[in-house]
C-alpha cells in the first residue's frame, strides 16, 4: 500500500532509491516512511508555501503563530520573508529548552517526564499554548531530533513531532526525515507549511 510521508510529493515506496540501506532500515524500524530530500528544491518551494499561506489566512482574515524547538525559528522566517506579512504573523515562540516551553508556553513539565520532548503530547501542548497566549486562529508546533546527536532506538536522529492548531482543533503528526542537520530542519519547516495550508483549506493537516 502507498503511503504518503514525502513533503515534495513522492510516494515513499517509489522513493527508497534515494536512500542507503541504513537509512531506509531506521524508518521502517520506528514504523514510519523514509521521506526524501531533494537539495536545492526547497528554498523556492519554501517562499512559494509561506506567499500561498499568505494569500489563504488574508482571505481568512485570521493569523498564525509558531512554536518551534528543532527548527529554531525557521518556520516563523519562511512565513515573514513575504512582504506584508505582518497582517497575518502574530508571534514566534522559539523554545529551544524545555524551561522555555513551560515558561512561554505553558506545557506542564510532567509532559516532559512522561513522554519526552519529542512527542505527540508536548507539541500538541505548545500549538495549544502558542494559539492561546497570542490570540492567533492558527498555530503549528514542533518538536524533533535535527542531529547529528541526540538520538535514540525509539527517537533516532530525523525525528520530528509537529502539531497544527485551529481554535480548539489540534492535529500532530510524526515524521522521520532523511539527510543531515540543515536537511531535517528544512523538511520540517516545509512540512509545517504544507499543514497550515490544509488546515487553512479545512483539511487535515496530517499527511503520513
Amino acid at each position: 500500500s502507498f503511503q504518503y510521508c514525502c513533503i515534495i510529493g513522492v510516494w515513499a515506496d517509489k522513493s527508497l532509491m534515494l536512500f542507503g540501506p541504513a537509512e531506509i532500515a531506521k524508518a521502517r524500524s520506528v514504523g514510519y516512511p523514509p521521506c526524501p530530500f531533494h537539495p536545492g528544491e526547497h528554498m523556492d518551494s519554501i517562499t512559494q508555501l509561506a506567499e500561498r499561506l499568505g494569500a489563504a489566512l488574508q482571505g481568512l482574515r485570521a493569523q498564525v503563530s509558531t512554536a518551534e524547538s528543532c527548527t529554531g525559528g525557521g518556520i516563523a522566517e519562511a512565513i515573514t520573508r513575504i512582504a506584508g506579512s505582518s497582517a497575518w504573523f502574530e508571534a514566534g515562540y522559539i523554545t529551544y529548552s524545555n524551561t522555555q516551553k513551560t515558561a512561554q508556553l505553558g506545557v506542564p513539565p510532567e509532559l516532559f517526564v512522561r513522554f519526552g520532548a519529542v512527542s505527540r503530547e508536548v507539541v500538541e501542548a505548545m500549538a495549544a499554548g502558542a494559539r492561546q497566549r497570542s490570540g492567533a486562529r492558527f498555530a503549528v508546533a514542533v518538536s524533533g531530533v535535527a542531529g547529528p546527536g541526540g538520538g535514540s532506538p525509539e527517537k533516532p536522529v530525523g525525528t520530528v513531532w509537529l502539531a497544527w492548531a485551529d481554535g480548539e482543533r489540534c492535529f500532530a503528526e510524526r515524521c522521520q526525515f532523511a539527510g543531515d542537520r540543515e536537511a531535517v530542519r528544512r523538511q520540517t519547516v516545509q512540512w509545517a507549511l504544507e499543514g497550515l495550508l490544509r488546515l487553512a483549506a479545512g483539511e487535515n493537516p496530517e499527511r503520513g
